[in-house]
């Protein structure tokens, strides 16, 4: 076992790309992702699991179909499972998603916004 803690700021310094996630943890079935998002996201949902947004550093926007929430540094956001939604940041943000293993960045959609799985940093 390793006794060095997790360095986000690092982390994040390590990849450029936006709509990429990068896995930094593991705890049991469940990944720690990083992304950088920036611009307009596509619309997708995920039928088998909820996803969950923490925004680390900037600010974002999560659009649902009929409404929206609006994130700031130190807050998170539980989108439940089979709704449809559209993550936006105006300018890059830093999130940190945690989900289960194997879900795909674009859920339902695919495109070319779909990003690799398993890829860590």
């Amino acid at each position: 076992m390793k006794f060095d803690a997790i360095k986000l700021k690092e982390k994040f310094a390590r990849f450029n790309e936006h709509w990429s996630p990068r896995v930094v943890a593991e705890m049991n079935d469940y990944q720690f992702k990083l992304a950088k998002v920036q611009g307009e996201f596509v619309w997708h949902s995920h039928d088998d699991t909820d996803e969950v947004f923490l925004v680390i550093e900037g600010d974002m926007i999560i659009e649902f179909r009929d409404g929206k929430v609006a994130l700031s540094a130190g807050e998170m956001f539980v989108v439940p499972k089979g709704v449809e939604h559209k993550p936006f940041a105006e300018s890059e943000c830093h999130v940190m998603f945690i989900e289960p293993r194997g879900v795909v960045n674009t859920g339902d959609a695919g495109g070319k916004l779909t990003a690799a799985n398993d890829v860590w940093v």
